[in-house]
């Protein structure tokens, strides 16, 4: 123990004496008082330029800037348009949110990194890829009804080439570079909006998460559309939506993380993020539809104010 006592007083003795001469090495040196601060030494000029006067305030070049580079952030013609939605039932969806939330983090996540550490990353594609296929009808059916007859020829194509040459499915092979199928990302909720039908209000469903009730519709069309809710009890339905819920999240760990880490409030930045999201969906639809097509749609001009979308 005083082994230790004496290493503490020789190393405040040390200190002591070594700080006043550490300090004074590290004294700058003395600048002249006309000496302008951060100013870089330049070489000497030969020529009649004149001298910039060293009283130029520090802001001159800002100004300069300003002046030069006066642009209209505002008029960016690809500048996003903002969109808003209503949300009367507020205090309901962010007790929906919280519940999936915490669902996501103690009960969803958990399970879905044990079946990823467990199931190869090739067999969860493939299971994605077939409930991708059954998922034909509604994505045909939108096509059909949003005037898109080259999506919907190109779904069919898919359906028949996945089913046949994909095992049932389970591969993808009309997405490949030789065939370049690939899948018309559509529901009926964007159908609805390629009508312009609004949102309505924002709804935050338990386990489905954020939703309206015009995008709500898509949820039952899909389930009364796919050909998996007929072969089998109604009672097993819950089943197969929670193992394509549980493989879909497996392949995406970290995204719903990602969007929420960075948010003052996550509800906010869910909301927000949805609306955009979906906005950007019907307006995507809209630019392929032959009856709704329009410059406005393929190439949407920025709006320097909020609309709310109802």
């Amino acid at each position: 123990m005083r082994y230790y006592l004496l290493l503490i007083i020789l190393f405040m003795t040390l200190a002591a004496v070594y700080a006043p001469v550490h300090c004074v090495a590290a004294e700058p040196e003395q600048v002249p008082t006309d000496a302008v601060s951060f100013q870089p030494v330049l070489p000497v000029q030969t020529g009649d330029v004149p001298a910039k006067s060293s009283t130029q305030p520090a802001d001159v070049v800002s100004d300069e800037y300003d002046e030069e580079d006066d642009f209209d952030y505002e008029d960016e013609p690809f500048a996003e348009e903002r969109v808003t939605i209503a949300d009367p039932i507020e205090p309901f969806n962010r007790v929906m949110h919280r519940v999936n939330d915490r669902m996501y983090f103690r009960l969803l996540k958990p399970v879905a990194q044990g079946y990823k550490a467990v199931v190869p990353e090739p067999a969860r594609i493939s299971v994605k890829n077939f409930f991708s296929n059954m998922g034909y009808p509604a994505r045909f059916l939108s096509c059909l009804l949003q005037a898109d007859f080259s999506g919907a020829a190109v779904e069919t194509g898919r359906f028949a080439i996945n089913t046949l040459w994909g095992i049932g499915g389970l591969m993808d092979p009309a997405a490949g570079e030789e065939l370049g199928l690939r899948k018309q990302d559509t529901d009926l909720g964007q159908t609805l909006g390629v009508y312009g039908v609004g949102h309505g209000l924002y709804i935050v469903w338990p386990f489905f998460g954020p939703s309206s009730p015009r995008d709500s519709i898509s949820l039952v069309g899909n389930q009364f559309l796919s050909p998996l809710s007929y072969f089998y009890p109604w009672y097993v339905s819950p089943g197969v939506i929670g193992i394509q819920v549980i493989n879909a999240t497996s392949l995406r760990i970290g995204e719903y993380e990602s969007l929420i880490g960075a948010a003052i409030d996550p509800y906010v930045a869910m909301r927000n993020a949805y609306i955009q999201y979906r906005m950007k969906e019907v307006n995507a639809r809209k630019a392929k539809s032959l009856l709704f097509k329009s410059s406005e749609a393929s190439h949407p001009v920025a709006d320097t104010t909020s609309r709310t979308e109802n």
